[in-house]
């Protein structure tokens, strides 16, 4: 299913996806700190919350996109409860990495891929080779967010609470900040080396 992230966002939708980015990040630390005075299926049932209310406000194409994703994975978090509820509330970042991947991941399978459509923002006329760079671009978030569920959901599982928080709520972050500054240094290097000396 084709997906285009260029319609307009208003200010509330702007927010809102900052707001629930807050929250996605804070998330794995308030269950380590809280887990002595709050049950598990409480932070998972919180979970399940937010995942719909995600899929209810959808500013853009992109997370439209998700809706269905979203309403399955509260789904699946509401059954794990009734199994383990400890792991269903440390599933939530889990589910999150694994929908964004495939936000990235759909868009390969359905060209332009997601970093050229974001790209094509400011440069319309997007060259062939930068066509092919937004695309690897766009393979290594998607091969990185899989990877970031994959281990998420195994800390979830079978990991320790602190280290899963440690994973979930810092060090995936930090993986993603270096991935995100090294592709802007990688670009900016290529550029400079297309225009070519003035």
């Amino acid at each position: 299913m084709p997906f285009s992230p260029n319609r307009p966002v208003g200010q509330r939708g702007r927010l809102g996806a900052v707001l629930f980015a807050t929250v996605a990040a804070a998330y794995p630390i308030v269950v380590y700190l809280l887990r002595d005075q709050i049950p598990f299926y409480l932070f998972a049932l919180g979970a399940c919350l937010l995942l719909l209310l995600r899929a209810v406000v959808a500013p853009t194409d992109i997370t439209r996109f998700l809706r269905l994703p979203l309403a399955i994975a509260a789904l699946v978090l509401a059954v794990m409860v009734l199994f383990d509820a400890a792991v269903a509330a440390k599933a939530y970042p889990a589910m999150l990495s694994l929908l964004i991947a495939a936000v990235f991941g759909n868009s390969l399978r359905h060209p332009p891929s997601l970093i050229e459509r974001l790209a094509r923002l400011k440069d319309p006329a997007l060259s062939m080779a930068g066509q092919d760079y937004c695309r690897s671009v766009t393979w290594l978030w998607t091969i990185w967010l899989a990877a970031n569920a994959v281990i998420a959901a195994g800390l979830a599982i079978w990991g320790s609470i602190a280290i899963w928080a440690l994973w979930t709520g810092l060090l995936s972050y930090i993986v993603t900040a270096v991935l995100f500054l090294g592709e802007i240094v990688l670009r900016s290097k290529l550029q400079r080396a297309t225009v070519g000396p003035r």
